[in-house]
């Protein structure tokens, strides 16, 4: 129990974090045994693409805003779960429990994002949890404890239906237009995006090395989805149809006797195309009629909060 002061109060209670470090956001939570005391949100913290420095940077942001909301300190911390992706490599763990330990001197786990999003949707129990963000997955436990995935094998090889995905296969969507001499608003929603103007520029802009920023490209394209494109809403039937099927994988994997499947959903892509969800819904009931599909999508930082909440 700590019992240091904060903010000229007796802190009696123990306080816990909880991070989801999202490719495109990071979100942090910190609670005491029962409450949310105070969150945060800043940018991702991927360190393939961003690099040390602005993990560091933006890890150690999200922790001082999120303790700051909650009124207390960063040495009043007693457990930490950081949930990324990337974390199931030994040494991207240690890099990212040095970089938090740098600022919260407290016991610190880290674990996958797939690991605090199935905890968040089914504590310890069953299920699968399909995460549609900057990138994709589906990961899976049964009530055995046996685990499964499909996907999440990188933007550049993976993470079908991902928020990575369906931007760049709008832009291969547009091209196949353009040459087959249709329209799309999708075309001028790339060249806005990437300050271009004409299709030379599109073609250097899409095959640079580092490629751009697709994830970029999601709310205009679903805005456009919404509006009736018939090209954007092409791509997001793709993307649930996709989504569903790394489903299936996992489900054949380790539910092959088991129909009420549970299953959640979580990540931008899901919470934000109503459209997505739709496709991903009927075509995994298509197959699994008794499938049990939460109609809500769960935010994994609960389930970091939880887990730092545990006893190791």
């Amino acid at each position: 129990m700590n019992d240091k002061t904060c903010c000229g109060k007796s802190n009696l209670v123990a306080i816990y974090l909880g991070i989801d470090g999202g490719g495109s956001k990071t979100t942090c939570v910190v609670g005491d045994e029962k409450s949310v005391l105070g969150t945060a949100t800043v940018g991702g913290m991927n360190l393939v693409r961003s690099g040390e420095a602005q993990v560091r940077t933006n890890l150690h942001e999200v922790i001082r805003q999120a303790c700051t909301a909650a009124r207390t300190g960063t040495s009043d911390i007693t457990r930490v779960c950081l949930g990324t992706t990337g974390a199931g490599r030994p040494q991207a763990a240690e890099l990212l429990r040095r970089l938090v330990a740098e600022l919260v001197p407290a016991e610190i786990k880290v674990v996958g994002d797939t690991v605090i999003a199935l905890h968040a949707a089914f504590d310890n129990g069953e299920g699968i949890v399909v995460i549609a963000g900057t990138g994709s997955i589906a990961y899976g436990r049964n009530r055995e404890g046996a685990t499964a995935r499909a996907g999440g094998w990188g933007y550049a090889i993976s993470d079908e239906g991902s928020g990575q995905w369906i931007g760049r296969t709008a832009v291969t969507a547009a091209l196949r237009a353009h040459d087959e001499g249709e329209s799309s608003r999708v075309f001028g929603i790339v060249c806005k995006a990437w300050a271009i103007d004409c299709l030379d520029d599109l073609v250097r802009a899409a095959n640079a090395v580092p490629p751009p920023d697709f994830f970029a490209l999601l709310p205009s394209i679903l805005e456009a989805a919404d509006t009736g494109d018939a090209l954007a809403r092409s791509v997001l039937t793709q993307a649930g149809a996709e989504l569903a099927r790394l489903t299936k994988i996992v489900i054949s994997r380790i539910f092959a006797r088991q129909g009420n499947v549970p299953v959640a959903m979580s990540g931008g892509v899901f919470r934000n195309s109503a459209l997505v969800r739709q496709v991903f819904y009927n075509s995994l009931r298509s197959e699994y009629p008794d499938a049990k599909i939460g109609s809500s999508v769960i935010e994994p930082v609960k389930g970091a909060l939880a887990l730092a909440r545990a006893q190791s």
